[in-house]
């Protein structure tokens, strides 16, 4: 068969032809999906990280920022965008918040 049209006479032929096609297609994502989120979360177990691998040295943005460099030099001295240095401070003090001497605040 090489055209679709051949597989009916006319539009309400076509229409339940369409609709299986359609079930079946959301049926296999489904089963994808499934699959899926079962090796992630059999990798999550095993402690298996997820994306791109880390290249800036947080703790040399924190120790520089410490000192008491401002945002500009510590730019400057690590060749990294402003946006980055303010995540990361924002990170460190969101942790320093929630986890006090070893111990997490809120479960």
């Amino acid at each position: 068969m090489k055209k679709l049209d051949r597989l009916g006479r006319d539009t309400t032929d076509m229409i339940p032809l369409i609709t299986a096609f359609d079930a079946q297609g959301v049926a296999v994502r489904q089963r994808i999906l499934e699959r899926t989120n079962a090796g992630r979360q059999e990798a999550k177990l095993k402690s298996i990280r997820f994306g791109r691998k880390r290249t800036i040295n947080r703790e040399q943005v924190l120790a520089l920022r410490q000192e008491g460099l401002g945002v500009s030099e510590t730019v400057r001295r690590l060749n990294i965008a402003r946006s980055t240095i303010y995540k990361i401070s924002d990170e460190a003090e969101v942790f320093r918040i929630f986890f006090v001497s070893g111990q997490c605040l809120f479960k």
